[in-house]
């Protein structure tokens, strides 16, 4: 059911992805190269893959809110769905921050479907969309999702991150992961996540 939906959604935005093509705007595959960040939430694991071919695989925490999709702010779930690294933070509270396009085309849809956002957000989040930019991130839908560190390591810390999910929503690995994560990041760069 819920997969039918997500074809229903992208089957409706395959007009506004063939107009951005048409008028030239970069493909995001193209600026980012053969590599794919895969993440799976229920086995709390982010994977590298080069094509078909494993580069390198780590042990993940992601949001608190449980299974399923993000769908608003402050539900603490990490969104599900087809993502992109748009923005690099060095120096962030968690040690480095790579900033996903959270809220992409799909959970605009859902946001504008289920009254949480309005028309004027959707197409905000549309545009950017097209145009490889960060969409608004201070719509009812929330935003600053990403890839980060842990920031201070305590023991405690240490052993909360390879315990549980403890994120706000966001996919967290240790500092030194998320360091080494960057070797293999660009823009553009497609982060897939399943639950």
């Amino acid at each position: 059911m819920q997969f039918q939906q997500y074809l229903k959604t992208c089957q409706r935005l395959l007009p506004i992805v063939l107009l951005s093509s048409l008028l030239g705007y970069p493909n995001p595959e193209a600026l980012a190269g053969s590599l794919t960040i895969e993440v799976y939430k229920s086995n709390q694991e982010l994977i590298v893959r080069d094509g078909n071919s494993i580069i390198k695989k780590y042990r993940v925490a992601s949001g608190r809110g449980g299974a399923g999709t993000k769908m608003q702010l402050g539900d603490k779930k990490t969104p599900i769905g087809e993502y992109k690294i748009l923005e690099f933070k060095e120096n962030s509270r968690f040690h480095f921050f790579m900033q996903i396009n959270y809220p992409n085309p799909v959970d605009a849809w859902y946001g504008y479907k289920n009254e949480l956002i309005n028309g004027e957000e959707f197409k905000e989040i549309i545009k950017a969309s097209t145009v490889n930019e960060l969409p608004p991130q201070d719509t009812r839908l929330g935003g600053y999702i990403g890839l980060h560190g842990i920031g201070e390591v305590t023991e405690e810390k240490i052993s909360i991150h390879n315990r549980h999910d403890w994120t706000e929503g966001c996919i967290a690995l240790t500092n030194e992961e998320i360091s080494e994560l960057r070797q293999f990041v660009t823009i553009g760069t497609p982060v897939l996540i399943f639950d």
